[in-house]
C-alpha cells in the first residue's frame, strides 16, 4: 500500500544557493521537482523555513485541485521529513480554509 508521501515527486536541491531568501531568477531556475504545486510552480521547498512558509500559505494557493492539493501536501510533508521540520497535519485539508477556489467571506 503506498501512503501519500509515496506519491509526492519532490526532490531536495543540490545548490546552497537555493535556500534562504529566493530572487525571481532563483525561483526560475529551479525544477518542477523542488515546488509544492509543480504544475503550478507555486510554493518552492528548498530549505526548512520554505517548508514552513509553504504550509502557512497553503490555503492561499488558488485554482488548484484537489489532487493537486494532495500531491502539495505529499511533497511538503516529504520535504518537511528531509529538512526535520515537525507537522501536525496529516492532511491538507486540516491547514486553513477548506479548499476550493475562493476563501471564505467573513460576513461581520
Amino acid at each position: 500500500m503506498s501512503t501519500a508521501i509515496d506519491n509526492s515527486t519532490w526532490e531536495p536541491t543540490q545548490r546552497p544557493a537555493e535556500h534562504g531568501r529566493l530572487d525571481a531568477a532563483q525561483v526560475n531556475a529551479l525544477p518542477d521537482s523542488a515546488f509544492a504545486f509543480p504544475r503550478s510552480r507555486k510554493e518552492p521547498i528548498t530549505d526548512a523555513s520554505h517548508v514552513r512558509s509553504a504550509l502557512a500559505r497553503f490555503d492561499q494557493v488558488k485554482d488548484a485541485s484537489d489532487a493537486e492539493r494532495d500531491l502539495a501536501f505529499a511533497n511538503i510533508k516529504k520535504a518537511a521529513k528531509y529538512y526535520k521540520v515537525k507537522m501536525h497535519e496529516t492532511d491538507w485539508r486540516e491547514l486553513g480554509w477548506k479548499g476550493g477556489s475562493n476563501p471564505p467571506v467573513d460576513d461581520d
